[in-house]
């Protein structure tokens, strides 16, 4: 798995949700006992800790934001984030997965 395909597989889903309003984040998920919203929040703290373990780092809690129209945001943050530490391909190819998953869900 490479950087470009994580990359791909973050611009399908950021396109996928990125005009939302509040009532599609609220809705439940197909997936899961879940909101669309705090499915789409787990993926920003599986990024967010696949990046910390890259870096050598302690994993830390992504903050939920008010706004969950900041969702789509966060989602590119940490996969920039997993980026710049320098992620091995197994590391991307889980991400990379999440995302796919993720998208499938909603």
């Amino acid at each position: 798995m490479s950087a470009v395909e994580l990359e791909q597989a973050v611009r399908l889903l950021v396109g996928q949700i990125g005009h939302w309003q509040q009532p599609r984040w609220a809705a439940a998920a197909t997936t899961g006992n879940m909101s669309r919203a705090d499915l789409v929040h787990r993926l920003v703290q599986e990024i967010a800790n696949l990046a910390a373990d890259a870096e050598g780092g302690p994993r830390r809690t992504v903050p939920r934001l008010d706004n969950d129209l900041a969702l789509p945001d966060q989602v590119r943050v940490v996969t920039a984030d997993l980026l710049a530490a320098g992620a091995d391909a197994g590391t991307l190819a889980r991400a990379a997965a999440e995302v796919t998953a993720t998208r499938s869900a909603l």
